[in-house]
C-alpha cells in the first residue's frame, strides 16, 4: 500500500501566492484562508477540498483510490 502525500502547495488563484501546508488526514479541508490576500478558498465544483482543487497534490482519500469520485469526503 502507497504512503499518502501529506505536503502539497496551495495557490491562491486570486493572488498567487503559494504556501506549502501539510493535509489532514482524518477530515477535509473546504475552505483555506490565503495568507497573502486574505480570500477564503473553497473547493471547485467538482472537487471535494481545497487541496484537490488548489494544491500540487490532491488529498489523501484520492491519491489512495484516484478513481473514487470526487466527494470522497463527504
Amino acid at each position: 500500500m502507497k504512503i499518502a502525500t501529506l505536503q502539497s502547495v496551495l495557490t491562491c488563484p486570486h493572488c498567487q501566492r503559494a504556501e506549502a501546508e501539510t493535509m489532514p488526514t482524518d477530515a477535509c479541508q473546504w475552505f483555506y484562508e490565503c495568507k497573502g490576500c486574505g480570500q477564503l478558498l473553497k473547493p471547485k465544483p467538482g472537487d471535494c477540498c481545497v487541496y484537490c482543487s488548489y494544491g500540487t497534490v490532491p488529498c489523501p482519500p484520492i491519491q489512495a483510490a484516484p478513481n473514487l469520485e470526487k466527494g470522497c469526503c463527504g
